[in-house]
């Protein structure tokens, strides 16, 4: 008996009135903010500016999304093209069904073009961006919780995720959440990456290339607990060997790059460098331009006050003086006039 368990939300749509709100889009559409705010900031850091992350994702995102589409309808085309079932479905994105290496694929070919029309390195972007993807991808997860699926063998562990749907061939009961396992190794895929690239500074794409082969890593051991249906080679899912295929790539490509490009990029985005100057020349030319000259400017301000004094000074000195020659000029005056009217009077 499960005494605890994960459970299921009873429905993955809410209607506001005729409008639908649904999980499974709700998940990926945070998960694209997180993944633009946080490649945005390491962007900013390496040297970039701001927006050019969101601005390039206008292009990656709908290639992403068609790209995941795509290769999951095309690895599971029983469900949309076999007999009883309407092709029309392959369209309905929102009930379920990306498949990660279609997005991540067609996804690229989306950012190599916004990288292309502002003359961008397609590398130092997949490297911005790689820790926000994986992150998007733990939030994207939680979409599959909304719609029941994507769920392990039967367990009794206590969290294991309660499944109340019967549709589509599923068997009510306790489950592994393999949903659950993924996004946490995403985060932790991500977490790696922030890491590695500070610690050893990556570039050319090899941070982008460690977030692939970290996440291959994960996703063979969870797609191996699936009970879905999927198609088999060799006693093995589809999506094991594609896993074990990318994971080879992104190791090869990791040992290659390190030896033909060491080091990261110098400059991520032609004339980024060339507006921090010219904001650095603004301030340089305001308030707050060099303590020196700020220093100049006071000493010549008292050095007029001084000045102003001085002749301040001077000036109430030659008034005291002329004021003290009228008086001594009227006493003589007076004086004469004295000495006038004395003899004058002797006279008479």
């Amino acid at each position: 008996m499960t005494l605890a368990f994960i459970p299921s939300p009873a429905h993955g749509v809410v209607y506001l009135g005729p409008i639908p709100l649904r999980g499974y889009a709700f998940c990926i559409i945070i998960g694209v903010f997180v993944a633009v705010w946080l490649g945005n900031k390491r962007w900013i850091a390496r040297g970039g500016r701001s927006g050019t992350v969101a601005d390039i994702a206008v292009w990656a995102v709908p290639f992403g999304l068609v790209g995941g589409r795509l290769y999951h309808v095309i690895t599971d085309y029983e469900l949309y093209f076999s007999e009883g079932r309407d092709w029309v479905d392959a369209f309905k994105i929102w009930e379920g069904g990306l498949g990660i290496w279609g997005a991540i694929a067609l996804g690229a070919v989306g950012a190599w073009i916004g990288c292309r029309r502002r003359g961008i390195p397609l590398p130092a972007y997949a490297d911005a961006i790689a820790p926000g993807i994986a992150i998007a991808q733990a939030i994207g997860r939680w979409g599959n919780w909304f719609n029941q699926e994507l769920y392990g063998k039967p367990t009794d562990l206590p969290w294991a995720l309660k499944i109340t749907s019967s549709a589509d061939g599923r068997v009510p009961g306790t489950y592994h959440p393999t949903f659950l396992y993924e996004s946490l190794w995403c985060i932790g895929v991500a977490l790696l990456v922030i890491w590695a690239d500070r610690r050893f500074k990556l570039g050319h794409g090899r941070a982008f290339a460690l977030y692939v082969a970290a996440y291959c890593v994960g996703r063979f051991w969870i797609e191996y607990m699936r009970v879905d249906d999927a198609h088999h080679i060799l006693g093995l899912r589809l999506n094991d060997w594609t896993a074990m295929g990318v994971f080879l790539l992104a190791v090869i490509y990791i040992v290659i790059s390190a030896k033909i490009r060491p080091g990261r990029e110098a400059i991520v985005e032609p004339g980024a460098g060339d507006d921090d100057a010219g904001t650095d020349t603004a301030k340089a030319e305001g308030d707050d331009a060099d303590p020196r000259d700020k220093a100049e400017v006071k000493a010549e301000d008292e050095a007029a006050g001084d000045d102003a004094e001085s002749t301040t000074a001077a000036e109430d000195e030659a008034a005291v003086k002329d004021e003290a020659a009228v008086k001594d000029e009227a006493a003589d005056k007076d004086e004469a006039n004295g000495e006038a009217g004395a003899t004058k009077a002797g006279k008479s």
